[in-house]
């Protein structure tokens, strides 16, 4: 009876040594303990498309994020974009150094020119200016991540996506030069 409890409690004793295991998500000391990010793409916003990025680390390795767009210029190619993506990342650090991401968006344009209609009867084209239409489409991206002690980050990717069912822009480019902090 004495060597079960003996057993039993040096089998105890082994789990909770294993459950001391250190964290890297809680080094707060460094600068890369938070999971949140929040960036600003400033490629696009001198562009005049501005895109904010919030990133949340799932683990060391991967996270998911979600890019907000919008046009503020006069007649943009792109009026509003949402692209949720998800990243793998292939450096020795926490969520740092290259990434692959794929990612799904909706993202709203302007028809280019003028949208005409033939009518067969009549044989006349009738005029209706120009159109909005929001699509949904899938892409992918790669790039680097860099982060400093402090928590600041940057990064640059490049990518594309192709966009479903869209009429005058077949794909969304999906590319950055982004600044940001991660808490």
């Amino acid at each position: 009876m004495k060597k079960l409890i003996l057993s039993g409690f040096l089998l105890a004793t082994s789990f909770f040594a294993y459950a001391q295991k250190v964290d890297t998500s809680s080094n707060k000391k460094s600068g890369i303990g938070g999971n949140n990010e929040l960036k600003l793409n400033l490629a696009y916003t001198i562009g005049g498309f501005p895109e904010i990025n919030y990133e949340r680390i799932l683990k060391d390795d991967m996270s998911v994020g979600l890019a907000v767009m919008f046009g503020i210029e006069e007649n943009p190619e792109f009026n509003f974009g949402i692209i949720p993506n998800f990243r793998v990342y292939f450096g020795g650090k926490k969520a740092n150094g290259f990434f692959i991401e794929g990612n799904a968006a909706v993202i709203s344009s302007d028809g280019y020119g003028s949208y005409y209609k033939y009518d067969y009867t009549t044989d006349v084209y009738t005029y209706y200016g120009d159109r909005t239409q929001t699509n949904f489409g899938l892409g992918a991206a790669a790039g680097a991540k860099f982060l400093t002690k402090n928590g600041f980050v940057g990064e640059i990717y490049l990518g594309a996506g192709r966009l479903f069912g869209a009429n005058n822009a077949d794909a969304y480019p999906r590319a950055g030069i982004t600044i940001g902090k991660r808490f």
